[in-house]
Order: C-alpha cells, then structure tokens, then sequence
C-alpha cells in the first residue's frame, strides 16, 4: 500500500521511497544552514515528503539560487 505523498506533485509513492531536505545535508555546497533558510522561504520543513523527482528539481533550484548569490 502506498503511503507516503510528496508535497509537491501529490504522487503516492511508498514510505521507504521518501526524499526530505535532509538529503542536503551531505552535500557540501550550498550548506546544509543555507538549504535550510531557502527552503523556509518556500514553505518547506525538513520532515516534508517528496518523490524523487520533485526532490531533483528541488536540488537544482537551490543549487541555481545559491550560484545566482555567489556571482
């Protein structure tokens, strides 16, 4: 049974197949302290539930804004 819903798509996927925010964590840059802020912004928690390719776009928007920042 499916169980889990990304917050983005609405797509019912199962709980082990869950992606958060926390992912970025392990990524160097941006920070993990950073990632944090520009998501608030956009009204998403580090416990929120996303599907792997809305959990994709989501990486490469921050990664985008982050760049736009350091230019």
């Amino acid at each position: 049974m499916k169980n889990a819903q990304c917050k983005k798509c609405l797509y019912k996927f199962f709980k082990k197949d869950i992606y958060t925010i926390q992912q970025f964590q392990y990524r160097k840059k941006p920070t993990y302290k950073w990632s944090l802020g520009f998501f608030k912004k956009l009204e998403i928690d580090e416990w929120d539930s996303f599907c792997e390719k809305c959990i994709m776009f989501y990486s490469k928007k921050s990664i985008d804004a982050w760049k736009k920042l350091k230019v």
